[in-house]
């Protein structure tokens, strides 16, 4: 690439946020939000696919600079998108306060006058909160810093971009090149639900790459049978740590298995299990109360889930369709788990086994989302985060289309009615059916990739 379009590339995707950023209501400019997004999207696929002729495209602290550029500009606007933030807030400060989040739900609760303003934007304040004990802890920290949107934010922008940082690292010890990294850390997706609506996601996904990474680093500096316990053990307490901020990545547990030496997995899951079991003790004895919370989401929520919809209108059950969804969801891991064990055995160059596992982490990603019943966009967040290790088209696809769900708070802002449209939600999920198999086309121009 020419020394201009570096230039430009970046500066593209300041103006673009810029856009975003200047906008007074989101929700009433879901096409514009659509429209710029698409034009993000676009640039990363260029970049994806014209940066492997390319060389020296942009340096670590010049990628890490620009994300931290874009996640500032909606740094300081109020949530727009979700109004998730205010649980958070809510439940931080209680914490704060030495009140157990998972006491009662907001609403069998009176609110101190000064957080009478976030009690009353907390949304299904009827439940006891549902989010783990990790994910209090981090809430906790957000509201420490003055109890507002911004200081929350901060916390969370920061943990982003370490996030950032953490995957140019990673990218170097696999002998990637680091320009790949832009595929998140330029990405819409994560600027848009993290600096902008701030998900707590970004926080677990932080937690779950500084494991992997650790798994990463010992693997490649063990000599000899000299054990390196310590390394093994705090990434099994990080990787508890992040499945307690939000439980998804408990479904990578089959794919990172293989990352651990035979002789350290006892390390491993010690610090897993320890963790696990200890965090929730700190908030005893209401903790068991989050559990009616996840039943009821597990149960009865649903949203954009295109596979869901469509087998509960064949089987004219919501429980069968789930039922048989979380069965497939099984096998596909199972499958994915089988196959990147095989490919293991016949790496031999450096950081080839581990390429396996995040190509495995990938495909699990993509595979868990196109399954779910509720697809809210954050959600995608975990299949962002791999983009830059084994993205294709697929997968950019699928981190732009589920913005299209966005259509709803058109409708919900301006009359309060929840209108899912079902063209949006076939949308998000044959759009990267169709990415995935037109890339399949032989002579498609396509990187070196998985989906």
């Amino acid at each position: 690439m020419s020394i201009a379009i570096k230039i430009a590339l970046p500066l593209v995707f300041i103006c673009s946020c810029g856009i975003l950023a200047k906008q007074p209501e989101l929700r009433l400019a879901v096409p514009l939000l659509i429209g710029v997004t698409a034009c993000m999207t676009m640039v990363l696929a260029f970049i994806l696919y014209h940066g492997a002729s390319a060389t020296n495209l942009w340096q670590p602290s010049v990628i890490i600079a620009i994300a931290f550029v874009l996640r500032l500009l909606f740094l300081f606007n109020p949530p727009q998108l979700s109004d998730d933030i205010y649980r958070y807030l809510w439940d931080g400060n209680n914490l704060l306060r030495g009140v157990n989040p998972y006491a009662a739900a907001p609403a069998a609760t009176s609110p101190a006058p000064e957080m009478a303003t976030i009690h009353s934007r907390i949304n299904h304040p009827r439940y006891v909160t549902i989010y783990p004990p990790a994910a209090q802890l981090v809430f906790a920290a957000g509201a420490a810093l003055g109890g507002t949107i911004t200081g929350f934010k901060i916390v969370l922008v920061l943990l982003d971009v370490g996030l950032c940082a953490l995957i140019l690292l990673l990218l170097q010890r696999l002998d990637m090149p680091p320009w790949r990294s832009v595929l998140y850390a330029w990405n819409p997706l994560p600027i848009l639900e993290i600096a902008g609506s701030g998900h707590v996601d970004g926080a677990g996904l932080t937690m779950l790459f500084a494991s992997i990474y650790l798994l990463s680093a010992n693997r490649q500096s063990i000599s000899g049978d000299v054990p390196r316990r310590g390394p093994y053990l705090f990434s099994g307490v990080l990787l508890a740590c992040s499945s307690l901020v939000k439980l998804y990545p408990l479904v990578f547990i089959p794919v990172l298995f293989f990352l651990i030496p035979k002789g350290r997995r006892r390390h491993f899951f010690l610090g897993f299990i320890t963790a696990f079991a200890i965090l929730p003790l700190l908030f005893m004895p209401h903790v068991t109360n989050m559990t009616a919370s996840l039943e009821t989401y597990a149960r009865t929520w649903e949203f954009a889930g295109f596979a869901f919809t469509t087998l509960r209108g064949i089987s004219g059950s919501g429980s069968t369709a789930r039922i048989f969804l979380s069965g497939c969801g099984i096998l596909a891991v199972a499958a994915i788990t089988i196959r990147m064990s095989g490919g293991m055995k016949n790496a031999v160059s450096s950081g080839g086994k581990e390429r396996h596992v995040m190509k495995a982490c990938y495909a699990v990603a993509m595979t868990l989302l196109l399954l779910t019943p509720t697809l809210q966009p954050w959600y995608a967040l975990s299949l962002a985060v791999f983009l830059p290790f084994c993205a294709g088209p697929a997968g950019l696809i699928l981190c732009w289309v589920v913005l299209l769900t966005y259509q709803v708070q058109i409708s919900y802002f301006i009359m309060g009615r929840w209108n899912e449209n079902p063209w949006v939600t076939s949308a998000v999920f044959l759009a990267p059916l169709a990415a995935y198999l037109l890339g399949k086309i032989p002579g498609a121009m396509r990187p070196a990739a998985t989906v």
